[in-house]
């Protein structure tokens, strides 16, 4: 048992490849934007949806890049869901299900932390922005393009 916790309090070890990418200094963990994600679905749950469930949505959902790393869009993404759920089921099989959710999209449970994981990335980029001076255009607009209402408007005054 102490080995598996080890094993997934690992995630914090795994920086955002995006932002290592980007030039960020000191950029987050993996575990840092889940944790964000988890803020943003306290906040911003919808009563009509079970916020125990998007708790666990987020909190698992990245949980296999403590062993096949925290992939972009500029990698070889191609074998992307069977390397994370092999992962999943080799270091929590107890959660598939969750990452199996969440990767099909199957529940609004499910899509409403998509737009989590993209609204954190957003206001990451934001921050990252605002504290060390740099441009995160590719970040904002992926996070835009993906976002809907309400959550779109929460992005627009990155010019203030």
């Amino acid at each position: 048992m102490r080995e598996d916790l080890l094993r997934y309090l690992g995630l914090k070890d795994v920086l955002r490849a995006g932002w290592v990418r980007a030039g960020v200094d000191s950029p987050e963990s993996v575990a840092a934007h889940s944790w964000g994600m988890a803020v943003l679905a306290l906040k911003l749950c919808p009563p009509e949806l079970d916020l125990l469930r998007v708790l666990e949505l987020c909190l698992v959902h990245d949980l296999p890049e403590v062993v096949v790393g925290d992939l972009t869009p500029h990698d070889d993404v191609s074998t992307k869901a069977e390397d994370e759920r092999q992962a999943m089921q080799d270091l929590a099989p107890e959660w598939l299900p969750l990452l199996d959710e969440y990767t099909a999209q199957a529940t609004a449970e499910a899509r409403f932390v998509k737009s989590l994981d993209k609204l954190d990335m957003g206001l990451q980029a934001m921050k990252y922005e605002r504290a060390q001076g740099m441009k995160l255009t590719e970040f904002l607009d992926s996070a835009q393009n993906a976002l809907g209402e309400p959550f779109q408007g929460l992005l627009d005054d990155r010019g203030e």
